[in-house]
């Protein structure tokens, strides 16, 4: 197979595409370009040219919504501004200024990643590490903080527009494999980004090959969280690198650890080029497990259809469907987020279009402050309509698994906006340890 070469398109330059230029008209692509410039944005050769149906007017094509802006992804008084700006021609300075601004409004880093996901070595912050979850750690290598191309909806979107402040990020592997070294329970680590497959196999082998050391014997699984299959599966496939990548992906597996790819599809248009399906038989090869996730997204997905034939063909080609998320507080929500009452129907509708081995992923699922919080339903308990939730992992490890329930709301898209169903029943939240810098009490080796 002849080597595919990535070409990329930013942001700035999207509404200037061919594809676009004849196909949108001059009001559409003025607010690509204004978006664009709060909002980060990029697609590829591949997703042009093999996942747009371009027969199809482009906003009525899940894929193309899914990657190109739009002018409801900003909030109207914010596209005001930031219009105007740009239609007077201003300096990409005086742009910049004020896009960074306007970022600060839309929550770049919710959940409580910065103020309570990071934690310290030795009273010091361990900066590009996050460890909500006594068992699992999340590692920021520094090279692998960009994607092959980027989602609207992206809840990372702060780690892609060059404000250092917001960037989580790791120079090299040093700090976190110390951190590891001194926390033995954890047993997974999360190598995340953007996307760690941006890297080079020869970076990724140095974040990687260390924690197969005996020394590191309490780390079992090892994830990857990528959108490579879905946006440039010729990284397993032609790549320079790509055999290299494969054989440590193999390395992992014989010396003992569970390696998962955490892979991120959208829409079943992702699944079916040939391309990916190549790319999948090599994976699988290596022993790697393949898990995917996605959140539901107005415009995209908000279908149990979509879904239900997105986790057959998931089952069919090896993968496991693994979480389908709620739209994050953050970004672009406005634009994409469903009510948790739709949420709940698209999910239930497309289980029940589905055998048992396609039954696996969770949802819908809410990666909050406190935790993973899943909806199970909706019922009626002494006459109120409630959602029966609980958590799957919790800052508090002792909330995991209980029922709570919430006040049936038609319109919350969001943990923060639901109220305890009664009130002598709080949510199971409150009293989880934190330590200095908010981190979970585990990530405290200062003596405190």
């Amino acid at each position: 197979m002849d080597r595919a070469v990535l070409r990329s398109i930013p942001g700035d330059h999207l509404a200037d595409a061919e594809q676009v230029r004849t196909r949108v008209d001059e009001d559409t692509r003025h607010a690509m370009r204004v978006v664009s410039a709060v909002l980060p944005f990029k697609v590829n050769s591949y997703i042009m040219d093999e996942l747009i149906d371009w027969s199809r007017p482009p906003y009525d094509d899940p894929v193309f919504r899914l990657v190109f802006p739009h002018r409801d992804m900003l909030p109207p008084d914010m596209f005001r501004t930031m219009s105007k700006l740009i239609a007077k021609g201003a300096s990409r300075s005086e742009v910049r200024r004020e896009a960074n601004r306007q970022r600060l409004l839309l929550k770049p880093h919710p959940g409580g990643q910065l103020e309570q996901n990071v934690p310290r070595l030795d009273g010091r912050v361990v900066e590009g590490l996050q460890h909500k979850y006594r068992e699992t750690v999340l590692l920021f290598p520094g090279a692998g903080q960009t994607c092959h191309a980027y989602c609207g909806y992206c809840f990372r979107w702060a780690q892609f527009v060059g404000m250092p402040e917001l960037k989580q990020s790791l120079a090299g592997p040093a700090n976190a494999l110390e951190y590891l070294r001194e926390h033995t329970e954890v047993t997974d680590v999360l190598i995340t980004g953007g996307d760690p497959l941006i890297m080079s196999t020869a970076r990724l082998r140095e974040y990687i090959e260390p924690l197969l050391a005996p020394e590191f014997h309490h780390i079992r699984s090892l994830r990857i969280g990528t959108k490579a299959l879905g946006y440039w599966p010729y990284r397993f496939l032609t790549d320079p690198d790509a055999d290299d990548l494969l054989r440590l992906f193999e390395q992992c597996v014989r010396a003992g650890r569970t390696l998962a790819l955490m892979t991120h599809f959208s829409h079943g248009a992702e699944l079916a080029t040939a391309v990916v399906e190549r790319a999948l038989v090599r994976i699988r090869a290596t022993g790697a497990v393949l898990r995917a996730q996605a959140p539901m997204v107005r415009y995209v997905n908000d279908d149990s259809a979509v879904w239900a034939r997105m986790w057959q063909r998931m089952v069919e080609l090896g993968i496991h469907p693994y979480y389908a998320f709620v739209e994050r507080d953050t970004g672009a929500r406005n634009y994409f987020a469903i009510p948790l009452t739709r949420a709940l129907a698209v999910y239930q509708g497309a289980l029940r279009q589905v055998s048992g081995l396609a039954r696996t992923s969770r949802g819908p699922l809410m990666s909050a402050t406190p935790g993973k919080v899943v909806i199970h339903g909706e019922s009626h308990i002494a006459g109120r309509k409630v959602f029966v939730c609980s958590f799957l992992q919790a800052r508090l490890p002792e909330a995991v698994g209980q029922p709570f329930f919430a006040a049936w709301s038609p319109t919350a898209t969001w943990f923060d906006e639901l109220e305890p169903a009664f009130s002598d029943s709080p949510f199971p939240t409150a009293g989880a340890a934190t330590g200095p810098h908010g981190a979970a009490s585990w990530g405290r080796t200062d003596g405190s």
